[in-house]
């Protein structure tokens, strides 16, 4: 990685909420944890399922991207005008988080990964809605978990996905299909209008986008963060990811000190030829 090594911007990732007995939890998974230090070489730090929104420019201006991170619980039906199930685990203050998080994101052009729970909620940020369960849609069980099996085995590539031919997936994969271990239960019904498809199932579902005339802001169905040491693909992902939130940094310092140096009444330094 050279000089990369030791350039490592902070990383927003998005938090649960939810109760363990009569405690309340703030958490994200140690497995995008463990993706964003070794796949994207930045350093992730934990942001709450809060609704405080004094508190998300704070976030921004602290991290240079975002990862939304899957999870077991789904977007609250109301967000998209869908149709409520009872037996749907929700997660309305992560929901909250997420969306508000997402658009302001997107405006300053901060890099963005969204996976699983997050490629919905990035879907229904910029106007898309879903089908509440895909499976009564008449989807493929392909997508579908089933908790009896051990981790190692629900998480096995499950189907393939046809890459859009000059989308950035197939950039980085260099092919135009892949194989990946979808579990889901929530998909994309109608997509927003910003957003480009970057892959679809057979079934054709889709399964990756990305935010149309956006640095890197990609949203995946599939769970890159467990194939990382197995996966070209899923490596290359995170590499490019990590590569834009440098980007993303470094920008926004320069940035920064210029107008450092202009509200001191120091004008920034120019070059002049020589002679």
């Amino acid at each position: 990685m050279g000089d990369e090594t030791h350039d490592r911007p902070l990383v927003g990732v998005v938090c649960d909420r939810f109760f363990a007995g009569e405690h309340d939890l703030h958490s994200a998974k140690h497995s995008y944890v463990r993706a964003l230090m070794s796949g994207a070489n930045v350093s992730p730090v934990l942001i709450p399922a809060t609704r405080d929104v004094d508190a998300f420019d704070a976030y921004l201006d602290a991290v240079s991207g975002l990862l939304f991170p899957g999870g077991a619980s789904n977007v609250e039906a109301h967000r998209y005008r869908g149709q409520a199930s009872a037996d749907m685990l929700v997660d309305p203050d992560r929901d909250h988080t997420a969306l508000a998080l997402m658009q302001a994101a997107a405006s300053r052009g901060m890099p963005v990964l969204a996976i699983c729970r997050g490629f919905q909620e990035m879907n229904v940020a910029f106007g898309g809605t879903l089908h509440t369960d895909i499976h009564a849609c008449g989807h493929s069980e392909d997508h579908l978990e089933d908790p009896s099996e051990d981790l190692h085995t629900r998480y096995r590539y499950r189907h393939d996905v046809e890459l859009a031919p000059t989308g950035m997936l197939a950039t980085l994969a260099h092919a135009q299909r892949v194989r990946v271990n979808s579990l889901h239960r929530q998909g994309v019904a109608k997509l927003a209008p910003r957003l480009v498809v970057e892959a679809r199932a057979s079934d054709g579902l889709i399964e990756a986008y990305r935010l149309d005339g956006h640095p890197f802001a990609l949203g995946v169905q599939w769970h890159p963060e467990v194939m990382l040491e197995d996966d070209a693909l899923s490596r290359a992902m995170f590499a490019a990811f990590g590569s834009h939130c440098r980007r993303h940094r470094r920008a926004n310092t320069t940035r920064d000190t210029t107008r450092s140096r202009t509200s001191k009444g120091v004008e920034p330094c120019q070059q002049t030829a020589s002679t």
